[in-house]
């Protein structure tokens, strides 16, 4: 198959994917952050009496909780995120709801408190991570593949595949925030770390095996190899990636609620990955190899009713 010759499908297929959220990302603005990111209070309480959503969303209205959010974990427990409160109010609208929904008696389950400056630290360590992982990908595919022609454009090309799986997944976190109103917190970061690592490991395994292509056929040119290449290692991209999909999709129907997050980050990373190491990673070689940017450009730039 001609992967190389449909590069230009896959740039407009990834355009297509990626700005929606982007558009989202400008007008939103941004992610729905949660409380590791800006502060607050959560509370899983546990309920004795049959207690409705809606009567529960209510209940924290009157008590001066409009902003709350409430997510129901069980038949009787509910997740519920607020502004940042006291022992002393936290005992007042535990009290208040006990009179008000459960007669028969509440259970705190778990209390968090994360204070706005803790929140801050967290994002700001979180980008702080995410650069020094892109750093260190660069420099590490850089020095690997030194024995290969331009060995720059291998580490290059592997973080233009890193940012376009990134930018989906937060895309479309822009976009599940603003819709389902999803919030994101610290598990996300972590995925996005995971989604990091899986689709740098996706890409190697393609270019490594460019690297080995463009030893044993010195004469051929750059673009049959990349075919080649992308023909051997394609099956066993697809079957690790539908091994890890069926896991994870097992994992986010029957698991926890507190991973969901983190597992739906990893299904969107996974198909993202996956895609880019064979229709970005790969294609942005041949892309620099035959300077098919620096040729967009001076089409832009040639003037109207000029002929080639």
């Amino acid at each position: 198959m001609n992967f190389v010759g449909k590069r230009g499908w896959f740039y407009l297929f990834s355009l297509a994917v990626i700005l929606p959220g982007v558009v989202f990302l400008i007008i939103t603005p941004g992610l729905n952050p949660g409380i590791d990111f800006t502060g607050g209070s959560t509370l899983t309480l546990e309920f004795q009496n049959n207690v409705g959503q809606t009567d529960l969303r209510q209940s924290l209205t009157s008590q001066g909780y409009a902003d709350a959010t409430v997510q129901k974990l069980g038949d009787r427990t509910f997740f519920i995120r607020t502004k940042e409160l006291s022992d002393d109010s936290k005992a007042a609208l535990i009290g208040a709801l006990e009179a008000n929904l459960s007669p028969d008696g509440l259970t705190e389950l778990s209390f968090d408190l994360v204070s706005p400056v803790v929140a801050s630290e967290t994002v700001v360590n979180a980008l702080y991570a995410v650069l020094a992982a892109a750093v260190g990908i660069f420099i590490y595919i850089w020095w690997a593949f030194r024995n290969v022609p331009s060995p720059f454009r291998y580490g290059a090309a592997a973080i233009v595949a890193l940012l376009h799986d990134t930018i989906i997944v937060i895309g479309i976190f822009s976009i599940l925030g603003a819709v389902l109103d999803m919030e994101v917190g610290t598990m996300f970061l972590i995925a996005i770390l995971t989604v990091i690592g899986y689709s740098v490991n996706d890409t190697i395994v393609v270019f490594d095996r460019i690297r080995e292509n463009v030893g044993n056929h010195p004469n051929r040119e750059l673009s049959e190899v990349v075919n080649l290449s992308i023909s051997e290692t394609i099956g066993r991209s697809l079957n690790t990636s539908i091994t890890l999909l069926i896991t994870l999709l097992a994992l986010y129907l029957f698991g926890g609620a507190t991973i969901r997050e983190f597992l739906l980050v990893l299904l969107i990373g996974v198909v993202a990955g996956t895609y880019s190491s064979i229709a970005i990673a790969s294609q942005v070689l041949i892309s620099w190899e035959y300077g098919d940017i620096g040729r967009l450009f001076r089409r832009g730039r040639q003037p109207q009713g000029a002929t080639a």
